[in-house]
């Protein structure tokens, strides 16, 4: 990831690097130092090249010039601390934070993996067709024709209902950290899309957009319960049951799912084999908790998509984000597990009421 840009003799200078312990600083586009990959990731590293002048007379010898980049790094919290001197004269220092690294525009376009997917080809159509609103109301209008067919009108309003508020979480979010915004896409039998043309910089990032879409869904199940309980009328039972398991899986550890993506960024910030261990030890709790109460498919499904999260995770240090550091490690974790607690509380306490209706949301778990 780019930790550092600053202006050196007239050129950018970029430095590089990664939890790994490796690091590269570039003059310009051309690569000047490099540091390899150690377990000393930490702590004050020194940077020196060497740069010739033209000579101000011909015949005479060039000039050369000595560059030195120091920098004190820590990664949890992320604080680099940075002097540039020229021939042993400081002409730069300065320090940068995780803020400064959320408000940064990386000078390299991030590489995106390439994959053939139903929702890159949607991507790909997006792109092709942002530039006409008209294309929200008919995603829309296709979506509410769809669910209208498989169940009934009233439930598709109900369930794309659901998507918007969701979806709108994911807004709210992007533009908390000042992203902009091209608005809520509904995708027939996929869901919904928010969509955003800037790129994140940090884990944060990605854990508050991507668990803020089910916070805003368990807002509208916790709405609904208490409508029911103050009215008695069903409907509004049935948005809080079926909402809150639309939500459930949309948190499930498997990418581009939004579980996925925190608890990814929680595991790709940990830095030694014990993170690995706790965020092995936490998963098999979660199965082992869904087996207990019989819930059979969330059990199988946490444990299929924390496999996938632990199998990439020496991965972690080809990302450009800045991970994580111990508070939000625990912090995004705790979020996480209270939402998926809250949101199957929710169903087993529908579940309970003696609808069959209402019970279906927790035979879908128990199957």
């Amino acid at each position: 990831m780019e930790l550092l840009n600053i202006d050196c003799l007239g050129k950018p200078l970029r430095l590089e690097g990664s939890m790994a312990g490796w690091q590269q600083l570039f003059w310009g586009n051309d690569l000047v130092s490099v540091i390899p990959a150690s377990s000393d990731y930490e702590g004050e590293k020194s940077h020196q090249f060497m740069l010739a002048t033209e000579p101000e007379v011909e015949g005479a010898e060039p000039k050369t010039i000595q560059v030195n980049l120091t920098s004190t790094l820590q990664w949890q919290p992320f604080l680099i601390d940075y002097q540039l001197t020229v021939n042993d004269e400081e002409i730069l220092s300065g320090s940068r934070n995780t803020k400064d690294i959320e408000q940064q525009v990386p000078v390299v376009p991030i590489e995106e993996k390439k994959s053939f997917s139903v929702l890159g080809l949607a991507s790909l159509g997006f792109k092709l067709l942002k530039s006409a609103k008209v294309i929200k109301v008919v995603l829309a209008g296709a979506s509410m024709a769809a669910y209208s067919w498989l169940f009934s009108f009233e439930f598709a309003l109900m369930l794309l209902a659901c998507l918007v508020f969701h979806e709108y979480g994911h807004i709210k979010a992007m533009k908390y950290f000042g992203m902009k915004t091209k608005g809520i896409y509904l995708i027939p039998f996929v869901g919904g899309a928010a969509v955003t043309e800037d790129k994140i910089n940090t884990r944060w990032q990605d854990v508050v957009i991507a668990i803020m879409g089910p916070s805003f869904g368990l807002l509208l199940s916790i709405a609904a319960l208490v409508a029911y309980w103050v009215t008695g009328m069903e409907i509004f039972a049935g948005v809080a049951a079926f909402n809150a398991l639309l939500n459930l899986f949309n948190l499930l550890p498997i990418l581009p799912l939004d579980g996925g993506h925190v608890l990814k960024s929680i595991s790709f910030s940990m830095n030694s084999i014990v993170g690995l261990v706790m965020c092995v030890l936490g998963a098999v709790a979660g199965v082992l908790i869904s087996y207990h109460f019989g819930l059979a498919l969330l059990g199988l499904l946490l444990l299929i998509g924390s496999l996938e999260i632990v199998f990439e995770w020496k991965l972690r240090h080809q990302s450009h984000l800045l991970p994580l550091d111990r508070y939000g490690q625990i912090f995004s974790a705790v979020w996480y597990f209270a939402i998926v607690g809250l949101f199957v509380g929710i169903i087993m306490h529908l579940a309970s009421s003696g609808s069959e209706i209402l019970a279906l949301p927790l035979k879908i778990l128990q199957s």
